[in-house]
């Protein structure tokens, strides 16, 4: 079977997924067999940069031999006893991040939509034990243009016609107000039994929309004013993708919770992890909440091994010092074409708005014919591309890609 797929080119392989999968994803038409750093390879060995890093979950790179060791390693022990016994891997992981982001308390689970699932259940039990609102009356605040996941209760809350659509009965208890907006905020934390405020420190799928400087230090001491939790979903910015290890950092901002995945775990496993101190955390009591894989021994290795790259490769750092350098560029890019807008970002979390409309595909065009010229990139909300290169990027790769963006979108017809 095996020799059978390794002969198989994209084309059968495209038509193989075509055929027996769910079609619940587009993808650009490539297939990958290898990754290497900032570099994969499709089936026919034809090498490109990778600017999407698996939606920001391979920060470190791909197959960063430090964490793949460790997931290697702690694989040949012990992969799985549930949370019905101890493991000797678990504790040393809890204190270990818990120390790293400065919390009291971290509840382990697998993936992102998990842990805002949980966020917000924690959220929830808090304000009725804690707060003292009557139960199932307790309200989230939330923002337009959201995306924390799409289990039925996130898409309760989305206002992406494609996410929502067709998927009701819907979850009650959500308030949607404008994204960037403290003054809609405020407004909405004088209702009654307002438990918290769930929100992206910047919102990637809705195109790398970064608020104004201060937003989220407003948003957190209306919040405090008002006994609200203010819930950071770090799930996609967090692991320096944006130039500190936290998005939340820049405004030197301490989330009540905070969701973290993709990058804790270099995208070698599926790790994910909600923070809180003792105050919000101890409401949650044995039976209430948990999954069979959540906190697993290679989870715990892998992730304490991602996070120790991001401090020794100094990421942050270079995630800093790189989009600086790449939205200075694409701003000499875009001062001589019509095709883009602009671009905004902040670290190497970037995107470049296309001078089109939302339903066009000249955004889905100019990434094929990127694709083409060796880098992978992928639209999102229709005319905008974002930028995302793992953060082990080199000044010099960054402007080797600088130079394939230029050239297409200078070679790019409509």
């Amino acid at each position: 079977m095996n020799s059978t797929l390794e002969k198989m080119t994209s084309k059968e392989l495209v038509q193989l997924e075509d055929k027996y999968g769910a079609h619940n994803y587009h993808p650009l038409e490539v297939v990958l067999t290898k990754g290497e750093g900032v570099h994969v390879w499709d089936v026919e060995g034809k090498q490109y940069y990778d600017f999407l890093s698996a939606y920001s979950a391979v920060n470190q790179g791909h197959c960063h031999p430090k964490i793949v060791n460790a997931m290697i390693e702690q694989s040949k022990i012990l992969t799985l006893t549930s949370r019905a016994f101890y493991n000797d891997a678990l504790g040393p992981y809890e204190k270990f991040v818990t120390d790293y982001f400065g919390f009291d308390k971290v509840l382990p689970m697998n993936t992102g939509a998990e842990a805002v699932e949980t966020a917000i259940k924690l959220c929830r039990k808090w304000a009725y034990e804690v707060k003292g609102i009557a139960e199932n009356e307790a309200k989230i605040i939330v923002c337009d243009g959201n995306f924390h996941g799409r289990t039925t209760t996130i898409i309760s809350f989305s206002n992406d016609p494609d996410a929502r659509k067709n998927f009701g009965p819907y979850t009650a208890g959500f308030i949607n107000i404008p994204y960037n907006d403290t003054t809609a905020l405020e407004e909405v934390l004088k209702q009654d039994n307002v438990a918290g405020f769930l929100v992206e420190p910047i919102q990637g799928e809705a195109g790398v929309f970064v608020p104004d400087e201060g937003y989220l230090t407003k948003a957190k001491e209306l919040c405090q004013a008002a006994g609200a939790l203010f819930i950071a979903d770090e799930v996609q910015t967090g692991i320096a993708r944006t130039g500190k290890l936290l998005a939340v950092d820049h405004e030197n901002v301490k989330p009540d919770i905070l969701i973290l995945g993709k990058a804790i775990s270099g995208g070698a496993y599926p790790v994910s992890a909600v923070f809180a101190n003792d105050d919000i955390m101890m409401v949650i009591k044995p039976g209430q909440h948990g999954s069979t894989f959540g906190g697993n021994p290679v989870a715990a290795k892998v992730a304490i091994a991602a996070l120790e790259v991001v401090t020794d490769e100094q990421l942050a750092e270079n995630a800093e010092r790189l989009g600086q350098l790449f939205r200075k560029e694409m701003d000499r890019v875009i001062a001589n074409t019509d095709l883009v807008n602009s671009v905004r970002g902040k670290g190497l979390l970037n995107a470049i708005l296309i001078n089109d409309t939302e339903d066009s595909k000249t955004a889905w065009n100019l990434c094929v014919a990127l694709k083409e010229n060796g880098l992978l990139a992928k639209p999102t909300h229709g005319n905008i591309i974002r930028f995302a290169p793992p953060l082990v990027m080199t000044e010099e790769q960054l402007m080797d890609c600088v130079s394939i963006i230029e050239d297409t979108i200078m070679n790019f017809e409509k």
